[in-house]
């Protein structure tokens, strides 16, 4: 059976610096008709496990902490007892947005493959938008999932904690833009882009940035 992606788009609010901001979010799930795997679980997890069904869901997947990209990931989880995977230089976001009592996960790492319904899914880590951001790169669905890294017209935001413009533009520039020009750019918000959409724009990102 192929493996297809699916997004969702649920709505909520993003807090951090004292701030607070509505926001919608896309949830991403890949898969087939027996198995799924969950990038961001955000705001709803009756909606997500509603789309989950009665598939066995293999993973939740956190492109980064921010809370509006995790804080349905531990009733997701417990309802499916499913893992939930973080890149451990995102843990402070993951306490700020559970508390203390946070939920454990599992840890991310550069370069490890993560695989559902035949289809292997690269963890790129591309730091920037906060320390432990990743992609995930799905070579045979020609797909990236891209959390806040980058969107169509740039870069993820860095004006905020934790978050830092060089390192974002160093992630995008080696991780991202390698990749092949028709690669389709799943986003984290809005509407999905293309590599080769993208890549002829660094220098205007570099100069804006500054």
């Amino acid at each position: 059976m192929t493996a297809r992606v699916e997004r969702l788009v649920t709505s909520g609010t993003f807090a951090l610096d004292g701030g607070t901001w509505e926001v919608d979010n896309n949830v991403w799930l890949i898969g087939d008709d027996e198995e799924v795997l969950v990038v961001d679980a955000a705001h709803d997890a009756d909606v997500i496990s509603a789309a989950v069904g009665d598939r066995r869901l293999v993973a939740i997947v956190c492109t980064h902490a921010h809370n509006d990209h995790v804080n349905a990931a531990p009733a997701l989880a417990a309802r499916h007892d499913a893992p939930i995977l973080l890149h451990p230089a995102d843990t402070v976001l993951w306490k700020m947005a559970h508390g203390e009592g946070a939920p454990e996960f599992r840890e991310l790492a550069a370069g490890e493959t993560l695989g559902v319904a035949g289809v292997e899914l690269t963890v790129l880590h591309t730091p920037g938008h906060s320390p432990g951001a990743v992609c995930l790169h799905a070579p045979a669905l020609n797909a990236l999932f891209s959390g806040d890294t980058l969107f169509q017209g740039g870069p993820g935001a860095t004006g905020r904690s934790f978050s830092d413009f060089g390192t974002i533009i160093v992630s995008i520039r080696d991780r991202l833009l390698a990749l092949p020009a028709d690669t389709t750019v799943h986003t984290g918000h809005g509407d999905t882009t293309t590599i080769g959409a993208e890549a002829p724009h660094l220098d205007e990102w570099i100069t804006r940035g500054h």
